[in-house]
């Protein structure tokens, strides 16, 4: 790894969320698409996306041109990398448009779900990205400034309770930010704790748990109380709570070749249960889809509880 890199990575960071609250520059409309034609109530709930969904295509495009350029070994390719990242960002990271259009979907099926179960909430005028990267990628300082700004965007718009719907924006507001943002009092909350167990509108698949939800968060019951209908293929040690393997994030953005390792190793487990996966995050499904190279179908769990 090039401390070079690191640098570099961290001024792309740090210069597109003070632009444009994202962490890469993208089409800031890329996030707000899934809300057209919803209904937001007049309420201190809010359901916050983060821009998790639509940003893990861009993550892939972005890793998949850190692996091509060799960036992360530093020198010129580093340079160049970082040069085109900032200055072409919005044609090297273009997502593919069916990726985005899934993501839209996901969103709005989350959104549907929550409906159902009676949940009362509004939505944002606008996605911000809650920091995570910055925290996960040891920019401690970068992310302290970052996450006291996003508290206050929160707080002016009477904030009081966040609906998160992925595991690295969820940890990152509820066990981080308190200890960098002062007086930081908001509710956070996931979707998966608030929709009501149904039916599951798929058979013959396994459990691809994320680290934070299963081992952090304490999401991993609630995961198998929701996807219980489906009777998911379950084994003592690749889907148990303490030992199921990781998908290779969020490391991708500095360690891509080990992130790919991690990820291929996992996808190989999986599939000895079931080509058909249903996962909780966007990074797992971004790290196993480039991983597994179309040998597993993934889902969300969002698409498959009905």
């Amino acid at each position: 790894m090039s401390t070079e890199w690191i640098s570099k990575l961290r001024d792309i960071l740090v210069d597109s969320l003070d632009k444009s609250w994202l962490p890469f520059p993208i089409d800031e409309g890329l996030c707000e698409s899934w809300k057209r034609g919803l209904e937001s109530a007049r309420t201190s709930t809010v359901l916050y996306t983060s821009c998790m969904y639509h940003l893990a295509p861009v993550i892939e495009r972005a890793v998949d041109n850190l692996e091509k350029y060799g960036a992360t070994r530093g020198g010129l390719r580093s340079s160049l990398a970082a040069l085109a990242a900032k200055t072409l960002g919005g044609a090297l990271l273009r997502p593919d448009k069916a990726e985005l259009e899934r993501a839209d979907q996901v969103l709005r099926k989350i959104y549907a779900l929550l409906k159902k179960s009676g949940v009362e909430f509004g939505l944002l005028d606008r996605e911000i990205y809650s920091g995570a990267l910055l925290y996960e990628a040891g920019l401690l300082d970068d992310f302290a400034a970052y996450a006291r700004r996003a508290a206050q965007f929160f707080r002016e718009r009477g904030v009081k309770r966040i609906i998160t719907v992925d595991p690295h924006t969820h940890y990152v507001l509820e066990k981080v930010y308190p200890k960098y943002v002062e007086g930081f009092d908001i509710e956070v909350v996931s979707y998966l704790d608030l929709i009501k167990p149904g039916g599951v509108a798929l058979k013959g698949f396994t459990i691809h748990d994320s680290c934070l939800y299963a081992r952090f968060l304490g999401r991993y019951d609630t995961v198998r109380r929701l996807l219980a209908a489906g009777e998911p293929v379950e084994d003592p040690f690749a889907t148990a709570r303490d030992t199921s393997q990781c998908c290779g994030g969020p490391v991708e953005s500095l360690f891509p070749e080990v992130s790919r390792k991690v990820a291929e190793a996992r996808a190989r487990e999986l599939s000895r249960l079931s080509r058909r996966v249903v996962v909780q995050c966007p990074i797992c499904y971004v790290n196993l889809k480039r991983a597994s190279g179309g040998g597993l179908e993934l889902y969300y769990l969002a698409e498959v509880v009905v």
